[in-house]
């Protein structure tokens, strides 16, 4: 009798710890998220919501995807998801990810964070290609934190020194065009902000919009038509458009200012950018630091890209008869 007791008490211990044993590891959909440091058995699946393909934002995915691999190995499942440029679409994709309760979501670029948060407000969102976290999320008293279940990181690069960078460059320049979607929030944000900078450089400021893709060419040719100059701010329509936008600028002999480095290799001659990659990169830190060590998201301030670099197209700038200055790097043009 006490050999079958003892047996039958192997027998619990052994099922019970095969039992621990599966809790302690975590399937796809199974939200994971506040762990402890120690990684050992768990899997976190992370949804990614990119709202349109452009070298930017692929950038951005690519170096959030090499933060967490190289910190979590095969403990990490990515689900990526690519909107196409739909806003609509990315509300079905963020909805899907929180139905299958994944650990935490990435949002790459505004109307990907924007239906992230209102998909969920318990998992994780971060977001990174946002330039303004306040405009994206309709804050009115922005502190750097958002209280919630969101935070990321911002690709704004600072306005005032585009503005000086565009001074230094096109000097005898008179007007001005800011050229951008205005469906964008971030890019009127930019616009607004940006026009102040350079009427104090001197310049007289007009704002060339279009609502899609369908309308670039026509509003690049009129913005060509009255500028000296033409500012694009980082706007992921234009920069899903650049050829079209360079088959009219080029022709009109208008240098287009970008402000980003994809921008610019498509259809620009000089940049005050960011590395995207690098960018998506600390993204990637901060998503490591909220699963495994525990961070909580409300209080994580939004980060900034690390460095800001001066970029020219060499071709385009000599085309153009455009001397650059010192302490720009040369871009390669797509």
């Amino acid at each position: 009798m006490k050999k079958a007791t003892k047996f039958a008490s192997v027998v619990l211990a052994a099922a019970l710890t095969l039992s621990l044993a599966g809790c302690g590891s975590s399937d796809a959909g199974t939200n994971s998220t506040q762990s402890s440091g120690n990684t050992s058995g768990k899997t976190y699946t992370i949804g990614i919501c990119q709202l349109v393909q452009h070298e930017a934002l692929d950038a951005a995915t690519q170096g959030f995807k090499d933060a967490l691999t190289d910190k979590l190995g095969d403990n990490v499942k990515f689900d990526e998801q690519n909107a196409a440029g739909d806003a609509s679409t990315c509300s079905t994709i963020c909805t899907t990810f929180a139905t299958n309760n994944y650990d935490l979501i990435l949002g790459n670029a505004t109307a990907a964070l924007q239906a992230a948060t209102a998909a969920t407000d318990t998992i994780p969102v971060l977001g990174t290609s946002i330039t303004d976290y306040a405009t994206a999320l309709d804050v009115s008293d922005w502190t750097g934190t958002t209280g919630k279940n969101i935070s990321g990181t911002t690709d704004l690069a600072p306005l005032d020194q585009q503005a000086k960078c565009i001074a230094e460059l096109f000097p005898d320049a008179k007007n001005v065009g800011i050229l951008y979607c205005s469906s964008e929030p971030n890019s009127i944000y930019q616009s607004t902000t940006i026009t102040k900078y350079l009427k104090d450089e001197g310049y007289t400021v007009k704002e060339y919009t279009f609502s899609d893709s369908n309308d670039v060419a026509s509003v690049t040719q009129s913005a060509c038509d009255n500028s000296d100059v033409i500012y694009i701010p980082t706007d992921n329509t234009a920069a899903s458009c650049t050829e079209a936008i360079n088959n009219v600028a080029s022709p009109a002999k208008v240098p287009i200012f970008a402000g980003e480095e994809g921008i610019a290799k498509g259809c620009g001659v000089a940049t005050l950018s960011i590395s995207y990659y690098d960018l998506g990169y600390t993204t990637g830190e901060m998503a490591y630091d909220i699963l495994v060590n525990g961070k909580d998201i409300s209080t994580m301030e939004v980060q900034s890209a690390p460095k800001f670099t001066k970029e020219y197209i060499a071709d385009r700038a000599d085309a153009l008869g455009i001397t650059i200055p010192d302490g720009y790097e040369e871009l390669k043009a797509d």
